[in-house]
């Protein structure tokens, strides 16, 4: 081989492993606010640490880190200059004119996260700041820093047309983002769209990973292509839920293992929590950066 061949060879092999080394950054976000969104005590854990009790206290968790209590959170756990890079936008889809928030690149995005709400919610939730202890202005701040995309819909209900709006948003920027991993996380009734996309097969096949907070689950899992693809599952439940039991997302979680044990899935038990505690309490940057390192 001469000379010159062998510069040229040594070249490729440094800008491949450097742009190997580079993708593999793109998949681990970067800190944001780590030690004000950092888990309290863990109180026990089981299975290898899929299974985590989380010591929550509202007096702490709620009253001590908000201005105005479940209104407004300290300035400390925000920064809305994130703004600059939302948008309010309709997508107009053969499911559907779809309403929705986008933050960050809505081309190009290497990680895209989508929050689906609950009964009564709207998209507008998804994209409060001040809320749920400032938790998805975190989660905005995690995807724009990134050069990730988060987007926050509004959709016509929890059945098979809502499902399949949202799944025509997700294919209308995945496509403009054909590397991105996507990430749906789903509070509360949202869960049922979350368990619908897993078993459609345009969706089941493309997605990363589900998050269901505070949320139901779905036996139909276990034939779907998501559970399959052996897509990442995690689940925030708050003890004292009285919308959706814990005890019975609990069995749900370990019937996921007793199928397959090397199952990607965590549960994360906020303890004396309420239903709406896992959206305020979920790490974000510590679930998702677990889901990437998992995700097919």
């Amino acid at each position: 081989m001469s000379f010159r061949r062998q510069i040229f060879c040594a070249f490729a092999v440094t800008t491949a492993l450097l742009s190997s080394a580079a993708q593999s950054q793109t998949l681990s976000l970067k800190p944001f606010k780590d030690d004000l969104f950092a888990y309290p005590p863990t109180l026990s854990s089981d299975s290898n640490g899929a299974y985590t009790v989380i010591d929550y206290r509202e007096m702490r968790d709620i009253n001590q880190r908000d201005q105005v209590p479940e209104r407004r959170v300290n300035a400390q756990y925000t920064d809305a200059s994130v703004r600059k890079v939302q948008q309010d936008l309709l997508l107009k889809t053969d499911a559907g004119d779809i309403r929705h928030v986008a933050v960050g690149k809505t081309e190009g995005a290497g990680i895209i996260v989508l929050y689906l709400h609950g009964q009564g919610g709207s998209r507008k939730q998804g994209v409060d700041d001040f809320t749920f202890g400032g938790n998805f202005n975190r989660l905005k701040n995690l995807m724009a820093g990134n050069g990730g995309l988060y987007l926050s819909p509004d959709f016509t209900d929890f059945g098979d047309k809502g499902a399949a709006q949202v799944a025509a948003l997700i294919g209308h920027y995945a496509d403009r983002s054909p590397g991105a991993k996507i990430f749906v996380a789903c509070g509360s009734m949202g869960g049922a769209l979350c368990w619908k996309l897993a078993a459609r097969k345009d969706m089941g096949g493309r997605i990363n990973g589900l998050l269901l907070l505070g949320s139901l689950w779905d036996e139909s899992f276990f034939t779907s292509p998501a559970f399959k693809r052996r897509v990442p599952v995690f689940f925030g439940q708050g003890s004292h839920d009285v919308v959706f039991p814990v005890a019975n997302q609990e069995a749900f979680f370990r019937s996921i293992l007793a199928k397959s044990k090397t199952y990607p899935t965590r549960f994360v038990r906020f303890e004396t929590g309420t239903h709406g505690t896992p959206i305020r309490m979920t790490d974000w940057r510590g679930t998702l950066n677990w889901m990437l390192s998992k995700s097919p």
